[in-house]
């Protein structure tokens, strides 16, 4: 027995000295962490248990026999995130350079499936260079492997991609395929092909920064939701937004202890729209206020700008914040601020989390630019997404809601709940200018006039109190009470059920 024992006790040590010391050395060098040491930062102390963790790949050619390591490349198992079941895996570039083999594939869909079964959140931790090559179809098979289950569990229990070194060929897709992606600034790529092919094909010279760094998907191609400077910082913000999620698409928003009181007033809101209607104001502010304790974990905060998506509590249970940015082009909605915000959207709907909106929005940006480049079904994406919403929608308009992007912000007309203005809101068509210079062009020459009727169409139509009149908002409150209402409204919508009738799936306008 005891022999037995100690054979076990070796081949453990060799697996959990991945590439050997040489290797992991030159990972610390880059600045990186090994697979193992950033699952013990990722989870609970002691509460990793490793699946697999003898597995080797079968391959046997190009002398691929001869050069076996236990694991192959990737560490899985599950743990607990402040006590809450997750599974994980992590790619290890000290063996093989992270490269995915068919047993490598096996270990990574075996969690795939388990973490499906218990409908626990799923946490892949990525440092790897593609398909192992020796391996040829066998490595591309385990991929689809992979995405296959990508897709299944979309929806179903929350997938999390954390980029922490290069992220080249089929590792690129899983990760495109979950609901987050997170990245580490200087040290993670993700390319569909490398610099080196690049230069082969297009002749053209870039590095891989510039191809694929953690700035070019947090602000130009929004592929990445956040980015942070080091492991240690990306790991600690990933346990964070685990906090925030349910753990599948029935349990609901987890609650945590709140010491913030939920009718707690805020007259500093009172003041925040400034009189001038053209002058910005930072409607984060606002938002930081009204939840528990001011906290916020943003979703793609680097990328369209105009437009604000972020997770918060209130009373303790998860919240979806979508909110008109006025600091950043007036807070109009483009192309890119739509995407953000229909693809937040869809991930809260699905996952039962509640969505409170706040509107200031001019209208949608114009010119060819937009026009162009699929404006109509960029803003119809955000329009369907809350359209086809079930969970509680509460909006709040703070200050412009102004043509068709009144609509589509979570308006009553497209299935918000509740809807709330504060006296500041604006609500019509268009600014009162614009309106009073097309309906009165004959008079545009008459400066004193055009001014007179600009304050009479502004009396008429941009009051809150005409949509009050209506329905169209339930109330004109305080502002200083929007934290104690919106706190009792989502209360009273936690046992909202709203039917739809059977299809298939949607065909929302990609």
């Amino acid at each position: 027995m005891r022999q037995v024992l100690d054979e076990l006790q070796r081949r453990r040590a060799r697996a959990e000295a991945g590439g050997g010391e040489q290797r992991i050395a030159a990972q610390h060098a880059r600045g990186k962490l090994t697979a193992r040491e950033r699952i013990d930062l990722l989870l609970d102390e002691g509460s990793f248990e490793e699946f697999d963790m003898l597995v080797e790949h079968r391959s046997t050619a190009f002398g691929m026999d001869k050069t076996k390591i236990p694991g192959d490349g990737v560490v899985t198992g599950w743990g607990t995130i402040n006590g809450r079941t997750v599974f994980v895996f992590s790619k290890d570039f000290t063996v093989f350079g992270g490269s995915l083999s068919e047993a490598h594939a096996g270990k990574i869909t075996k969690v795939q499936d388990l973490a499906l079964k218990m409908r626990a959140p799923i946490i892949g931790l990525y440092d790897a260079g593609g398909a192992r090559i020796q391996e040829g179809v066998a490595a591309l098979g385990g991929y689809a492997e992979v995405f296959r289950r990508n897709v299944e569990a979309s929806g179903v229990i929350p997938q999390i991609s954390v980029i922490m070194g290069p992220c080249a060929g089929g590792d690129v897709y899983s990760p495109a395929m979950t609901d987050f992606i997170v990245m580490v600034r200087d040290t993670s790529y993700m390319f569909v092909t490398g610099p080196d092919v690049v230069k082969t094909v297009t002749n053209e010279t870039v590095t891989a920064e510039e191809l694929g760094g953690a700035r070019i998907h947090t602000t130009k191609s929004s592929i990445a939701d956040v980015a942070f400077d080091n492991d240690l910082e990306a790991l600690l913000q990933v346990r964070r937004l685990v906090d925030f999620l349910p753990a599948n698409n029935t349990d609901g928003p987890p609650q945590w202890p709140s010491f913030d009181d939920v009718a707690r007033g805020t007259a500093s809101l009172e003041t925040l729209v400034p009189e001038n209607p053209n002058k910005p104001y930072d409607i984060k502010e606002a938002i930081e206020k009204i939840v528990d304790e001011g906290d916020i974990f943003e979703i793609q905060g680097a990328f369209a700008k105009n437009i604000v998506t972020a997770f918060a509590r209130i009373d303790g249970r998860t919240i979806g914040v979508v909110a008109n940015q006025p600091m950043v082009l007036a807070g109009v909605l483009d192309s890119d601020a739509s995407r953000k915000a229909a693809r937040f959207v869809r991930f809260c709907d699905a996952f039962e989390i509640p969505i409170l909106t706040f509107v200031d929005v001019p209208g949608f940006l114009p010119g060819t630019a937009q026009e162009q480049g699929g404006l109509i079904k960029h803003g119809a994406k955000l329009l369907f997404a809350y359209a086809q919403c079930t969970v509680p929608l509460v909006t709040i308009i703070t200050r412009k809601a102004f043509g068709g992007a009144y609509d589509v912000m979570a308006s009553k007309h497209i299935g918000a709940d509740v809807n709330y203005a504060w006296p500041t809101a604006q609500i019509a068509v268009m600014g009162a200018k614009g309106a009073v210079e097309i309906i009165f062009r004959k008079d545009v020459g008459d400066a004193d006039k055009i001014t007179e009727l600009t304050r009479d169409y502004e009396a008429r139509f941009l009051s809150p109190f005409v949509a009050a009149e209506r329905g169209y908002v339930d109330e004109v409150i305080m502002p200083r009470d929007t934290r104690r209402l919106v706190a009792r409204t989502l209360a009273m919508l936690r046992a909202k059920k709203s039917e739809r009738p059977w299809r298939k799936h949607d065909n929302i306008p990609l």
